[in-house]
């Protein structure tokens, strides 16, 4: 993979430019690392949005079962995939069909021919790369 997933430019832009990121496998769970890391960028000023298949509330905000549930999904600038690697392909397809700008696969989250499918989409890609740790680097 060597740094084709980390570009520093595309990591800097999404943690500074973005506005709303949507978490796939966000639940209600605080000892679960998405959640942790949602709540981090929601204190940073970033609306976060739970893609969960219970559909309960996290954090204060409205959750949806899938991508395509979520109203102006094209106005999501990040998807991070809090999934399995093997289940990652899936979500990624869905945040291209969705209309996102970027996909962020975390640390150990890793499905090459997936961030080849939404790189080809034009979507910026992130992977194996924490947010927190990203966002500590640059600010």
């Amino acid at each position: 993979m060597g740094d084709v997933y980390a570009d520093p430019d595309v990591i800097s832009r999404l943690l500074s430019e973005s506005r709303t990121w949507a978490f796939v496998g966000l639940g209600d769970n605080p000892a679960r690392e998405v959640y942790n890391q949602a709540r981090l960028l929601q204190r940073r000023g970033k609306r976060i949005i739970p893609v969960h298949p219970s559909g309960n509330a996290v954090l204060g905000e409205q959750a949806y079962t899938s991508l395509a549930d979520v109203p102006d999904a094209s106005e999501v600038d990040v998807v991070g995939v809090y999934r399995r690697a093997e289940h990652a392909g899936a979500v990624v397809d869905e945040a291209i069909a969705a209309g996102a700008k970027a996909v962020w696969m975390p640390l150990d989250v890793i499905d090459e021919a997936a961030a080849r499918r939404a790189k080809d989409a034009g979507l910026d890609v992130v992977m194996d790369r924490c947010p927190a740790v990203e966002w500590s680097r640059r600010h």
